[in-house]
């Protein structure tokens, strides 16, 4: 199956098929393929524009309301090249992709920055396409909003936390330092550990050095509020 017949029978009707095609054609692709005159990066910076707004909305409408803070955070790590790689692997939309020998070579039909630039791509695609009514498809999709308004109350940023603790309790010194990494370059684990003022005051684990950390900064939070 195509992407075009994908798309159809999400009940999205496509009038560019040229368009929505080049959303998954790598750089690497073009580069061993003269014929193939363009690479998806111009559209990535559209759909990277359309997905904020997507994203924006869905959480200013969220109730109860959230604090401009809070929708920033919770933004963040909806868009983040993590969450965009997942969506994309729940879509299966890597095997569209077109890349060249030496990527799909290296794993890359299967690398978070190049999964979650094709999502962007492919966003932009629809936008340019059919508009907002056929990125929402997607996104409602890939993120349901009815789930997204119960769980994203459970997410909480432990980084700032400490770091106003830390603050407030006169400990101006508070970093991460990464311990180790392990596993397959698909599947990497990372451990990190937070010093505060010299001393180690916590360590975490994640498949991301930003999951590390914010396990971290939550096991030192329960060794500090005890």
């Amino acid at each position: 199956m195509n992407i075009i017949d994908w798309l159809k029978e999400l009940g999205i009707s496509v009038n560019h098929s040229e368009l929505i095609e080049q959303s998954f054609i790598h750089s690497s692709y073009v580069n061993e393929h003269p014929e193939t005159l363009h690479d998806n990066e111009r559209l990535e910076f559209m759909g990277d524009a359309v997905l904020q707004v997507w994203v924006s909305k869905v959480l200013y409408l969220l109730q109860p309301s959230l604090h401009e803070g809070e929708m920033t955070t919770l933004r963040a790590q909806l868009v983040c090249e993590e969450a965009l790689a997942e969506y994309s692997r729940k879509l299966e939309l890597n095997q569209f992709l077109k890349l060249g020998f030496g990527e799909e070579k290296t794993g890359g039909r299967n690398r978070n920055s190049v999964i979650a630039d094709a999502f962007e791509a492919f966003l932009g695609a629809l936008y340019l396409d059919g508009g907002f009514e056929s990125v929402d498809v997607i996104l409602r999709k890939t993120v349901p909003v009815p789930s997204l308004s119960k769980t994203l109350q459970l997410i909480v940023d432990y980084k700032s936390r400490l770091q106003e603790f830390a603050q407030s309790d006169d400990r101006k010194t508070l970093s991460y330092e990464l311990l180790s990494s392990s596993g397959p370059s698909n599947k990497l684990e990372f451990e990190v550990a937070v010093v505060v003022d010299g001393i180690l005051m916590g360590k975490g684990k994640g498949n991301s050095k930003k999951k590390a950390e914010q396990a971290a900064a939550k096991n030192a939070l329960e060794k500090l509020v005890r």
